[in-house]
């Protein structure tokens, strides 16, 4: 069964976004066994942001239901919008799914862009309409650079997760399985995550429910 490893590596030459914590690892020898010290902010890498990123009392990391972060996942392509993705980027494309992944033209990129592709508002409101439980995008973040926080606010308050920071460049739009493990951080707002998806038969009988 064909999988695929849609995580972008965590290391000193990630994409960080501005103002968040630099991700600093440092190896330490000793006792002739080898441990690293790391640091990084909640929010590095592909990671995923908990309700209670924007809402403090509001779900943490913790204590996201592991089956919301697995299972059917639509990937959406969207390769061909730029800058903003709008409700009519998006609409006739959910068919359904509860778990949507936008592959933009970020996906390979390593470099930060401030014109990275993002949901508009109205964007994050359909998507709520069609019962999203989970919206995955591969740009830095599911809003637009230095936005008032409106779009994660849409969502986060409904308890729909975000996952940011994909890299969808190696996968077709389609249906795939997917399992998103953020480090079970206790009472955080977010944490990087191992997100996989893997082929099955979803794809050869697509009326299968799961």
């Amino acid at each position: 069964m064909p999988s695929y490893d849609i995580t972008r590596e965590l290391s000193e030459s990630t994409i960080i976004y501005p103002g968040d914590p630099e991700i600093k690892i440092n190896p330490i020898d000793d006792c002739g066994c080898r441990v690293s010290k790391v640091c990084f902010s909640s929010h590095s890498g592909t990671h995923i942001d908990a309700p209670s990123h924007y809402l403090k009392s509001a779900m943490t990391v913790d204590r996201i239901p592991v089956s919301v972060l697995t299972g059917e996942a639509r990937v959406i392509d969207l390769t061909t919008v730029e800058g903003s993705i709008g409700r009519y980027d998006l609409k006739g494309k959910v068919l359904g799914a509860k778990r949507v992944l936008l592959k933009t033209a970020f996906s390979g990129k390593h470099v930060f862009e401030e014109d990275f592709p993002h949901i508009t508002y109205e964007a994050a409101a359909y998507l709520k309409e069609q019962g999203v439980f989970l919206i995955g995008i591969d740009s830095p973040s599911i809003e637009m650079y230095k936005g008032d926080g409106s779009v994660h606010k849409i969502l986060l308050m409904s308890n729909i997760v975000i996952i940011e920071l994909l890299d969808l460049s190696v996968v077709n739009e389609g249906i795939y399985r997917m399992c998103a493990l953020p480090l079970r951080f206790k009472g955080l707002d977010g944490s990087p995550a191992r997100v996989i998806l893997s082929d099955d038969n979803l794809l050869i009988n697509p009326g299968i429910k799961r």
